[in-house]
């Protein structure tokens, strides 16, 4: 009866171990990106409705940020990214400022209506899958992707878009 009862509990032990086992041969589908990997395909759409797939800006340089109309940081600092966008413009580069709120378009125009900012490159993500698959956490969230499809700066908060820092650091990563 004892030999039993041992085999019934290697038995079992063997099965839980079993079936907690991580397949290493097939790739984790929640992985996180982070900084010196490839960026993770995402579509979003913009306002217009049209779908925007990460991987057709190739060859550009990407500010990937992700954001909310009632989230305080991110309105203190769209005004700096939209001095940015213009700094930037005719360069390889492209700005896809991705709105996680649940009210979608409306939020958006109803927020651009109110403060001014439309010249924002907004995106939806209204169904989160963007968010979810880049692991954010909060708002803002910003990747910076480099001309190859490699995250190359993860910035968590807000921050000054257009200072001379930052202007320089997308410079050299257009080169």
């Amino acid at each position: 009866m004892k030999k039993i009862l041992y085999l019934f509990a290697l038995i079992a032990l063997i099965a839980l171990v079993a079936c907690n086992r991580k397949d290493s041969a097939s790739p984790d589908k929640q992985a996180v990106p982070s900084e010196n990997r490839s960026a993770p395909e995402i579509v979003v759409n913009g306002m217009d409705g049209s779908p925007l797939k990460l991987s057709s800006l190739k060859g550009k340089v990407i500010l990937l940020n992700f954001w909310a109309t009632w989230c305080p940081p991110c309105r203190e600092e769209i005004p700096s990214m939209i001095k940015l966008k213009k700094v930037m413009t005719g360069k390889p580069f492209q700005m896809v400022a991705v709105s996680i709120d649940e009210d979608g378009k409306s939020a958006i125009e109803s927020f651009f209506q109110t403060s001014g900012f439309s010249d924002l490159p907004a995106y939806i993500d209204q169904d989160s899958r963007a968010a979810k698959t880049y692991g954010i956490t909060g708002v803002p969230e910003t990747f910076i992707i480099n001309k190859n499809g490699i995250v190359v700066k993860k910035i968590i908060g807000p921050l000054e878009w257009d200072s001379p820092d930052v202007t320089a650091f997308l410079e050299g990563l257009l080169k």
